[in-house]
This record gives C-alpha cells, sequence and structure tokens, in this order.
C-alpha cells in the first residue's frame, strides 16, 4: 500500500508541476496576483508529494519489500541498513527519484524565502521550475518508474553492485544533486528575467545566493567523489579524467564563472548578457551531465548503463530545454544593455578575464569529453581522451586564473593600478621564489613543472593574505582596530579569502602528486616492502566474514628505521552475490603525505601482491576543497542575502509616491 501511495504522490506532482508551469506565467503576463501566488502553493505542494514518494520507495528499501522490481535488482536482506538506504539513489530510477526531489526542494525555497522579490518575477521563476518538473516527472513516469511491481516476488534481491557499497556514496550524490539540480534556480532566474527583459543589481545580488548555495554543495560532491574514488578503487588516483567526472566538473567551472560574473552586475550594472548567458549554460551542463551518465553512450565505474530509449527520452529534454532557453536569449538579450565602463586593467576587467579562461577551459573539458562519443556515433575510428589531452590544454589556461586570484582583487573598480597591486605582492612573489628553490632543492631538480605549480600555489596563497590583511590594514594600525575592521567586513570578503586559499591548497595538492613514489611488488608473509624511507613487513594475510562479503585482511606493520609506526589492514573482499571482488585500501597519513597500500591477487607460491604508494600533500586536495566550500558557506551567511533587496528599492518609490 505504501508503494502504491509513493506511486500516486509521484503522479499528482507531475499534475502540480504542470499547474505550477502553466498558470503563475499567465497571470505574470495578465498582471493577475491570484493566479502568480498559485506558483507559491503549487511549489509547496509538489515537494510534499516529493517527500511522500521519496519515503515510499526508502521504506520499501528498509523493509526489503521485494515486490518492487527497483528493491530486487538493487538490495538484499544480508545488506546492511546503511546500505539499503542509499541503495534507494544507488541506481537510475532511484536517482532520478532523487534528483526531482531535491529540485522540487529548490521550488520550496524559493517559495518560501523569495518575500522580497517582485511577484512578477518571482512567479515566472517558479513556472520555469515547474516546466522542468513537469519534463522530469514525465521521463520518470513514462520510462523509469520506481514503483513497479513483480509479483509474485522472489525470496531475495540481486544487491547493490560492490563498488558503490561505502559510507561515502551515503552522501556524494545528494550532494552533487544539490549542485547539480540547485543551479536550475540560476536557470530559472535567467530565463524570468530574459522574458521580463530586465536585469539589473538586483536581480544580480538575488541570483547569487542561490548559485552559491548550488556551488558549495557541488565543491563538497565533486571532492567526495574524488575522496571516495582515491581510497576505494585502490588505484591510487584521485581524478582520471572520466566522462562522468567531467559532466560534474563542466558545471562547477562555469558555475564558478557565473558567481563572479554576478558581482560585476552587482556592482557595476554591467555583464548582464553574459552573465544571462552564464546561468544558461551552467545549467544546461547539468543537464548534459545527466543525460551522458542515463543515456548508455558511456562505459564508467559512475554511470547508470541504461537502454537508449531513455537516453532518447533525456535528449529531447535537453533540446526542449536548452533550446528553448538559447533561442529566447538569443531574441531578448540584445535589449540588455549594459551600463558601467571599466578600463581593462580594473577589478571587473580581472573578473572578465576570470570567467574567459574559466569559459574557455570547460569548453577545453567539453569537447575532450564529447568528441570521442561524436566520433563513434558518426562511425569514426575509436579514440580515447585522457590525461595527456587534458594536462596539456586545460592546466596551462588555469595558470593565468590563479595569478589574477591573487592579483585582481587588489584593483579597484573601473580603472585599477596594475603595477600598484603588483608591488603590493612582493610578499607573494617572495613566497613563490622561496618555494620554488625550495622545492628544486628537496627534489633534485624534480619535474619542473610540479616545481612551478608548487610555486604558483604559494603565490596564490600569500597573495590572497596580502590581500586580506591589507584590507584589515594588519600591522599598520592597532590590533584593536585591525580587528574591528574584520567584524566590520562584510562575511563575503571573508567567504571570499577562505575561498580562494581553500584553491590554493588544492593545487598545492594537485602539483605535489607529481612526486609520488610507487613500489609494487609480490610479497610473502614475513617479507618486507621498501617505501620512500619506511618498511612495509607483511604479517599474516587471514579470511574475515562481513555483512554480505568475504575477505582477505592482510595485516601490514608500517617502521621507520626500527620505530613501529602504525599496523594497517588492506584487504580484497569478495561478494558472493555479485561474484565480484572490491579493494579496501589502508591509508595512513599525517596530512603532509599519505601512506596508500591496497591489497593485490595472491599467486601461487603464497605471495600477495602489493601496491604502496607515498604521496606528498594529497590531503590537501581535499582539504582545500572544504576551504572553498565553507568559504562559500560564510558568504552565504553574509547580512546582504538576508535583506530585502526589493523591500529597500521599493522604500523610496513609496515615499516618493506618497510626498506626490
Amino acid at each position: 500500500m505504501i508503494v502504491e501511495i509513493g506511486h500516486f504522490a509521484l503522479i499528482l506532482a507531475l499534475v502540480v508541476a504542470i499547474v505550477q508551469a502553466a498558470l503563475p506565467l499567465a497571470g505574470a503576463a495578465r498582471g493577475n496576483v491570484a493566479w502568480m501566488e498559485v506558483g507559491r502553493s503549487t511549489a509547496l505542494a509538489q515537494f510534499l508529494l516529493m517527500a511522500i514518494a521519496m519515503a515510499a520507495l526508502m521504506h520499501a528499501y528498509v523493509t526489503s519489500d521485494f515486490t518492487v522490481v527497483n528493491v530486487i535488482e538493487n538490495s538484499h536482506t544480508d545488506k546492511p541498513l546503511l546500505y539499503k538506504i542509499t541503495g534507494v539513489w544507488g541506481n537510475h530510477e532511484g536517482s532520478m527519484l532523487l534528483w526531482v526531489f531535491i529540485l522540487s526542494l529548490c521550488g520550496a525555497a524559493v517559495a518560501l524565502f523569495s518575500n522580497n522579490l517582485p511577484p512578477a518575477l518571482r512567479a515566472r521563476v517558479l513556472a520555469v521550475q515547474g516546466m522542468i518538473g513537469t519534463g522530469f516527472l514525465l521521463f520518470i513516469l513514462l520510462t523509469s518508474n520506481p514503483f513497479l511491481r513483480e509479483l509474485p516476488p522472489p525470496l531475495n534481491g540481486r544487491g547493490l553492485n560492490p563498488v558503490l557499497q561505502d559510507p561515502g556514496l551515503a552522501f556524494h550524490p545528494p550532494f552533487l544533486y544539490l549542485g547539480y539540480v540547485g543551479f536550475s534556480v540560476s536557470f530559472c532566474f535567467a530565463v524570468a528575467a530574459l522574458i521580463e527583459g530586465r536585469v539589473d543589481s538586483a536581480w544580480a545580488r538575488w541570483v547569487r545566493p542561490w548559485t552559491l548555495a548550488s556551488w558549495c554543495a557541488l565543491t563538497i560532491g565533486i571532492a567526495m567523489g574524488s575522496w571516495w574514488a582515491y581510497y576505494t578503487l585502490g588505484w591510487g588516483g584521485w581524478w582520471f579524467w572520466d566522462p562522468v567526472e567531467n559532466a560534474s566538473f563542466l558545471p562547477w567551472l562555469v558555475g564558478t564563472a557565473l558567481i563572479h560574473s554576478a558581482i560585476v552586475v552587482e556592482k557595476r550594472d554591467t555583464l548582464k548578457s553574459w552573465t544571462v548567458l552564464l546561468a544558461i549554460i551552467t545549467f544546461s551542463l547539468s543537464l548534459v551531465g545527466t543525460f551522458l551518465v542515463r543515456s548508455g553512450v558511456l562505459t564508467s565505474v559512475h554511470a547508470f548503463a541504461v537502454d537508449p530509449a531513455r537516453g532518447s527520452f533525456i535528449l529531447l529534454l535537453l533540446l526542449v530545454a536548452i533550446g528553448g532557453s538559447l533561442a529566447l536569449y538569443a531574441v531578448r538579450a540584445p535589449a540588455l544593455k549594459g551600463g558601467g565602463l571599466f578600463a581593462p586593467v580594473s577589478r571587473e576587467g580581472a573578473l572578465v578575464l576570470n570567467n574567459l579562461l574559466l569559459s574557455t577551459g570547460a569548453a577545453t573539458v567539453f569537447l575532450g569529453t564529447l568528441y570521442p562519443l561524436f566520433l563513434d556515433a558518426v562511425g569514426g575510428p575509436k579514440l580515447s581522451v585522457g590525461p595527456p589531452f587534458y594536462n596539456k590544454t586545460f592546466v596551462p589556461l588555469m595558470v593565468p586564473v590563479l595569478v589574477a586570484v591573487a592579483a585582481g582583487p587588489l584593483l579597484a573598480w573601473k580603472r585599477g593600478d596594475l603595477l600598484g597591486a603588483l608591488q603590493r605582492l612582493w610578499a607573494a612573489f617572495a613566497a613563490a621564489v622561496v618555494v620554488v628553490l625550495g622545492a628544486l632543492y628537496v627534489t633534485s631538480g624534480g619535474p619542473v613543472l610540479a616545481v612551478l605549480g608548487l610555486g604558483l600555489a604559494a603565490w596564490t596563497f600569500v597573495g590572497v593574505l596580502a590581500e586580506w590583511t591589507e584590507r584589515l590594514k594588519l600591522f599598520r594600525i592597532p590590533a584593536r582596530d585591525s580587528w574591528r575592521r574584520a567584524r566590520n567586513l562584510p562575511r563575503s570578503a571573508h567567504g571570499m579569502t577562505l575561498a580562494h586559499l581553500g584553491l590554493a591548497i588544492s593545487v598545492a595538492g594537485i602539483a605535489a602528486s607529481a612526486f609520488e613514489v610507487e613500489h609494487i611488488d609480490i610479497v610473502a608473509p614475513g617479507g618486507d616492502l621498501p617505501l620512500a624511507g619506511y618498511t612495509l613487513h607483511l604479517d599474516k594475510v587471514e579470511k574475515l566474514q562481513g555483512a554480505n562479503y568475504v575477505a582477505d585482511d592482510a595485516t601490514i606493520t608500517v617502521k621507520r628505521g626500527d620505530a613501529v609506526i602504525a599496523v594497517v589492514h588492506p584487504q580484497r573482499r569478495f561478494f558472493p552475490l555479485q561474484q565480484q571482488t572490491t579493494s579496501e585500501t589502508a591509508i595512513r597519513t599525517n596530512f603532509l603525505a599519505d601512506l596508500y597500500i591496497a591489497l593485490g591477487e595472491p599467486d601461487q607460491a603464497g605471495g600477495w601482491t602489493i601496491r604502496a604508494y607515498w604521496k606528498p600533500l594529497v590531503p590537501w586536495i581535499w582539504i582545500g576543497a572544504v576551504f572553498m566550500a565553507f568559504g562559500g558557506v560564510v558568504s552565504l551567511s553574509d547580512r546582504r542575502w538576508r535583506v530585502g533587496v526589493a523591500s529597500r528599492l521599493r522604500a523610496p518609490a513609496a515615499q516618493a509616491a506618497a510626498g506626490d
């Protein structure tokens, strides 16, 4: 009965979404306030219905209801409770339900926190949100229904993919979808603005918090996915330029550009048309990622390989959403004329440079991801685009971005002094030189590009701190006065500093990955494996029985000289139900470097393959990502986002009208 309630809630949600898409839009066109207000009530109703559907499917998983086909294919009675819950979105149908649930959550958030929006703009935003919901609810009900029954039910299910049975997967997809789908709000604001034909600084201020919140969630989601791949797959890598990884990275890149572009619209009333286009492209890339993962055109550990009919339906949705919004942009964008003029060397100019480089980088990744698929579709030769392509094309584009991150905020609006800004970055230049020389000495002239990458990270980190201390006049005025300036500084400024510091930290971790040491060998129990000054002693390998797997558990003592540093336990897990083996790596970290150990296959003589790596600074990759996301959260807490822009703008007009 609960399953039927969930299914019926989905159908009702579709009906509500259709009403939400039509009535508020008509009300805004006719000036009918009652019709416009329907958008808020339908958005809240749709969220409630989607919550019921989500809860119904989760109940079916938790109770192992094997009358539901989706539960049969992705769960098992012996599976731990956590993985029963994560199994809800560890498959195509459930993940799409989560996708639309988060879409309805975004619509409800707009309805609840939009009291300061002009009623017509709010109605149009919610109507566009309803159109997106209509399309994806139709997709679920017609091609991907998670509530289909199978009678009589089997005794047990087939279980979740063992690779996905990991605690990190409990949170990675929800955060990723919060980012993916959250950008729909910026998209809806862009389309609504095009319909109205008006974009101003108030519009930019309304868009920025929604974009920033989505960007924070996507940052955490990508970082979680990278960390999961690092410690779960046993390959020793954290990023593989996999097409599905690229699918999440693309909206992140363009979303970053959108955040910075919206600043220019808000501060200088220019770059309006470009900012609207970025909002459209950001969500469009999220939709492209949805197509890549679910169309069956990719074979990836991350992808849901489904039948092409579903891919065709999503492709049709893409054509309608992306094609329709771009067509509207082509018609209405010429009317969005920018106001403020600025010199090339200025804060605006630095932000434009940031936008151009990030957009070009996104285009490079997009080309590398889709070109092999396009070539295969037209009958061309099989082609693989891997790290060498991205290292030679994408990485050089990011170098001037990092240079500008330090120098740009020191430039004045409208017209800046580049020489003066560079002079204030003497400490950053000195830090970069010291780091480069120190790295060359320690690594005996190691990979030059990696050393320069460390120097660039030092330049960015110290440069960002220099800009922050400049704001506070640190060391130039009494500490009490600097503290007062810090308290009065907008939180968005502190958030920007934290996010840019996080970027520098991640870049340092990425650059240092070139210095890792790897040793792979077959070791018998009682044998040793040397690695970067450490000795890994294999004590024993024994069988362990897990909840739904059997593990080969190795006991390895890590020594440095005669001192025991740690005892670690890498595993190979065999899942009988799926007849699949996974790796459970052992990672010992001091946050300056990781000892990464994976247990491989045994040989006939009783030895075991051990893959061991020493990875300097690799934890900084994820520490930096946390800093970036936290910086975004600090910016979101800025009081300006909680004060009604529209009410402040309307107040003078109302007073003037009263005076007349």
